[in-house]
């Protein structure tokens, strides 16, 4: 026998909830597009970002903080929020809607929601025609994988142009044909899929031009040599993402050409080079650093899981997996290699091989040194990777308790931009394509007993990492506008 359930709820009432719920998100795009081109505020909800989004994205974002509220966002708190900040002439500013509502509730103290945002947000009141920041000019070295979806990331948060401005590429010329092919590998991705926006090829000027950015392709075999104030290029922050050099000396090859103020690596650092973890080590940038690492996607991924459970449990040692999907330094089919194993297939293979993840940790976080062994497994997947943190802890826990500490953390903590939060026995790697996260802690994954636990940590080592990048871009620009609620 079929049991019948209760109804709650008619057809019509939900739809009609539905159509006014879409009414209001529909609303809600004006407002949040006018505030960051006209203002420079950057609107999220729980660090789903809310700019260029669709009613049903934004409608999403809503339903996705009853995983930090409790409940679904109401879209008419929002939207009234959205509304008395369009009032107020703000200055730049960052503003997570889903934070605020939630701190109006518990500190509201018999305010409307009207004086708590106006309250919240005084710092930054009558501040629209303030000094005008002076953008800074980005070159990315390499057009790679990372290359590529920084530039993406770039385009996206260019707003009025005072921020990160993507002016040049610089790669070696593969054909005659190769400024359409550099285009279409920027608007079509196999992973990431298209680009969201309009590219146009300027052949004339060796230049693509892509949602308004005009980016200079400059063809050239030799980091020292390129001159890039000739295409009004000055005091840039270039983003070495070809892995070719890696300590101070090869990278500071770049700083000799004129225009070039500033560079970072996209891969782990040698020698005395910093190595930031944004989240965790971002603060050591000195305005006397010109060269720094942004350390590697697993190191990013690891660091602040580790650093949230070492502040509250204590580390005593441990060894971290990574099960990591394959990248382009393997073979497609068997061939030779210079590395172990790494000749062999790798769209057929698992490929065990090393990873200086675990010794990395000790550059950001130099409490752990000596305290973690590494290793990893390449897998035959395109994108997403997962690490395994096994810990032996100072302080004995359940998991429970670590389980709702890092989802505290994912919330509430200064790495809630890093550490993200999942509890769901469903979820696999392809769900976490596009994850602006450092890593995702899989809660239903946990098993702990007694001081002993196993974490694991999802993360895509291609979107995520590139967004912890242009976090550290955006602190050695000097760019990162108040954040709020305080």
């Amino acid at each position: 026998m079929w049991k019948v359930l209760p109804v709650t709820q008619k057809p019509d009432q939900c739809l009609g909830e539905w159509i006014d719920r879409e009414a209001l998100a529909e609303a809600m795009i004006p407002l949040i597009g006018q505030l960051y081109r006209n203002n420079n505020v950057v609107t999220s909800i729980y660090g789903r970002g809310l700019i260029n989004r669709s009613v049903i994205a934004i409608l999403k974002a809503h339903r996705f903080a009853r995983h930090r509220l409790g409940d679904e966002l109401s879209v008419h708190d929002s939207y009234a929020i959205l509304k008395t900040m369009s009032e107020l002439k703000l200055g730049a500013a960052s503003v997570d809607l889903g934070k605020m509502v939630a701190k109006f509730h518990a500190q509201g103290n018999g305010r409307s929601l009207e004086q708590f945002v106006k309250d919240e947000l005084a710092e930054v009141t009558g501040k629209q025609n303030g000094v005008k920041r002076e953008g800074t000019d980005v070159v990315l070295y390499g057009f790679g994988r990372i290359g590529r979806l920084l530039a993406r990331i770039l385009i996206e948060k260019t707003g009025g142009g005072d921020g990160l401005r993507l002016r040049a590429i610089v790669v070696r010329k593969g054909a005659e044909n190769d400024l359409s092919k550099r285009a279409s590998l920027l608007r079509r991705d196999s992973v990431h899929g298209p680009f969201e926006g309009t590219i146009t090829v300027d052949e004339e000027n060796n230049a693509i031009i892509a949602n308004g950015n005009l980016i200079q392709v400059i063809y050239s075999n030799d980091p020292a040599s390129v001159d890039y104030t000739q295409y009004g290029i000055k005091n840039a922050l270039l983003v070495d993402n070809t892995g070719k050099w890696r300590d101070a000396e090869g990278l500071g090859q770049h700083l000799k050409c004129p225009g070039i103020a500033r560079v970072i690596l996209t891969a782990p650092g040698k020698g005395e080079l910093k190595n930031i973890v944004h989240g965790i080590n971002h603060g050591d940038i000195t305005p006397d650093d010109k060269i720094i690492s942004a350390a590697s996607c697993t190191t990013n991924a690891i660091v602040p899981v580790l650093k949230a459970v070492n502040d509250r449990f204590g580390i005593q040692n441990g060894h971290v997996e990574t099960v990591h999907s394959y990248t382009n330094d393997q073979n497609l089919i068997d061939n030779f290699h210079k590395g172990s194993r790494r000749g062999r297939s790798a769209p057929l293979n698992m490929v065990l091989t090393e990873t200086g993840a675990a010794k990395a940790v000790a550059k950001a976080l130099p409490e752990l040194k000596g305290k973690l062994t590494g290793n990893a497994i390449r897998v035959p997947t395109p994108n997403v990777s997962m690490a395994i943190l096994n810990l032996n802890l100072e302080k004995a826990t359940s998991r429970e308790e670590i389980n709702e500490y890092l989802r505290q953390m994912a919330m509430h903590s200064e790495l809630h931009k890093q550490i993200d939060f999942v509890q769901s026995q469903e979820v696999v790697s392809t769900d976490f394509v596009g994850s602006r996260y450092a890593g995702v802690v899989d809660a239903e994954a946990t098993i702990c007993n007694d001081n002993r636990v196993v974490l694991y940590v999802w993360y895509d080592n291609e979107f995520g990492y590139s967004c912890q990048v242009v976090r550290v871009m955006e602190e050695m620009a000097g760019v990162n506008p108040p954040a709020f609620p305080r």
